[in-house]
Parts: C-alpha cells; structure tokens; sequence
C-alpha cells in the first residue's frame, strides 16, 4: 500500500522551474531559500525531478525520477546523491519532520526530541 505524500518543494530540470507548496509559507526564510537552492543544485547536477515531501507520519522523503527517453540521466548516481543530500543536510530534515508534526499534525513533541 502506497502512503500519501505531501510535496513540500521540488525542482523539474526538463521545465527548469522551481515549485514551493505554499502551505508552508510560514517557514522561516532562511529555509525557504535553503530549499530553493537545494532542488535547483540537484536537478542541475543530476537532471530530472527532485522533490522533498512529507509522508503521513511527518517523515521527510527525498526523490528524484525521469522522463523515460532521458538518456542522460543515471538511477545510480542519483541516489547516491540523494543519500548525500540526506547525509549533509540531516539536521535541516529531522527539523522539517519536527515542523510537519507540530504544525500540520498537531502532536505535541515528547522531551526526548527536543533535546
């Protein structure tokens, strides 16, 4: 059974555009632009789409696809990307998982994660 995702932003390297849910406009600035640069970076660096969205549970997902005919995009090296995109910016992810779970499902954090 597939769960329903929230796409939070994302970059398109065939439409070379940028998308921003605008759900959550109330993010800081900083990690709007933080966002912005990182889809961009990616698709150019790899091609395709890249999107970061929220699962039902508040977990942050990292993907990137293609158009079928992109002969120039690699399965391989772009999940090497995404699990180093994931690596370097872990801390921005564990804090947008917090946000969704605060802001748009409601839960109140335990101690422990805020530690």
């Amino acid at each position: 059974m597939e769960t329903k995702k929230t796409v939070l932003c994302g970059a398109n390297a065939y439409e070379m555009k940028y998308y921003f849910n605008e759900q959550f406009r109330n993010l800081p600035e900083s990690i709007k632009e933080e966002l912005h640069i990182l889809c961009v970076l990616f698709t150019e660096e790899v091609g395709g789409v890249f999107t970061v969205a929220f699962e039902d549970d508040g977990n942050v997902v990292l993907e990137t696809n293609a158009d079928d005919d992109d002969i120039y995009y690699d399965d391989i090296s772009s999940g090497l990307m995404v699990a180093e995109v994931r690596r370097r910016r872990q801390e921005l992810f564990e804090a947008l998982s917090l946000y969704y779970r605060v802001f748009v499902l409601k839960q109140i954090p335990e101690e422990t994660e805020l530690e």
